[in-house]
């Protein structure tokens, strides 16, 4: 018999690249910021409103101020921070020290490039408020929904 495939060399028949696509949603990138603002001392996360409470949302559904832009062409991202700050920490420094952490901890989990981080300083609280709404991170224990 005839093999019409015989008489092809291989080396013309070449297999094209293989394309690989990584997508990453929106709440993976804000469960990490979470997570690193919840290392940070003298802030705190802006939660929901009261309409959160009622209807029972869990704690990470709560928090709010927490926006990714993603670009897939540049395979980077621009995070837009609101947080509020405790009286008395100097907010120059306590902006450069999120802006260090954020942008270390998303480049190091996801591999892309962090070309923005603005931080928006929401609100003045107590040294009193800011140590009631920690033990209240620590009691919702975000690590554990993620």
């Amino acid at each position: 018999m005839h093999n019409p495939l015989r008489q092809i060399d291989t080396k013309e028949v070449e297999l094209p690249d293989t394309t690989y696509v990584r997508d990453i949603e929106t709440k993976v990138f804000q469960s990490i910021v979470v997570q690193c603002l919840l290392r940070i001392e003298g802030i705190a996360l802006v939660e929901g409103n009261l309409i959160d409470n009622l209807f029972g949302r869990e704690p990470a559904e709560r928090i709010t101020g927490i926006f990714v832009e993603q670009d897939p062409k540049t395979h980077s991202i621009s995070v837009k921070l609101e947080v509020n700050v405790a009286y008395g920490v100097c907010i120059p420094e306590k902006a450069d020290e999120i802006h260090t952490k954020v942008t270390q901890e998303l480049s190091r989990l996801t591999g892309l490039h962090v070309s923005l981080v603005h931080v928006i300083f929401k609100n003045l609280i107590t040294k009193t408020e800011w140590m009631g709404a920690a033990s209240n991170d620590k009691e919702a224990s975000y690590s554990e929904e993620f």
